[in-house]
């Protein structure tokens, strides 16, 4: 397979994953009445889109985009451990019951769009 054709599902798959962590933080803004503002949304969000572009490359995930594992689980752990990292570093809060929400919604987003996906390129 040339190169050039891995490009648009590689992108895809990156789309796919900044997509969840943005609807996650917006759903999170959105249930605790912070407004849904594009800068809102930025502000809660880079922490974690940090920690999704940390997951990229400490996974390869260019490699194996879609696939669950290693890859989605990479990105989903680094998603969760460096946001968290960078919140406690800037003063944002990382109270326990926040880290288990996270941590679940992100690994239902970041793992559940790479299950659908195998479970359609199986048929």
């Amino acid at each position: 397979m040339a190169s050039g054709t891995r490009v648009r599902p590689v992108a895809a798959a990156l789309a796919a994953d900044v997509l969840c962590v943005l609807v996650f933080c917006a759903i999170g803004r959105r249930s605790h009445a912070e407004g849904v503002t594009l800068a809102g949304v930025a502000e809660t969000a880079w922490p974690f889109l940090t920690g999704t572009a940390a997951g990229w490359l400490a996974a390869r995930a260019w490699r194996s985009p879609t696939s669950v594992t290693p890859t989605g689980l990479v990105v989903w752990l680094c998603t969760v451990v460096v946001g968290m990292l960078i919140r406690k570093a800037t003063s944002q809060g990382t109270a326990l019951s926040f880290v288990v929400v996270a941590s679940l919604v992100t690994a239902i987003l970041l793992l559940g769009w790479r299950g659908a996906a195998a479970i359609l390129n199986r048929r």
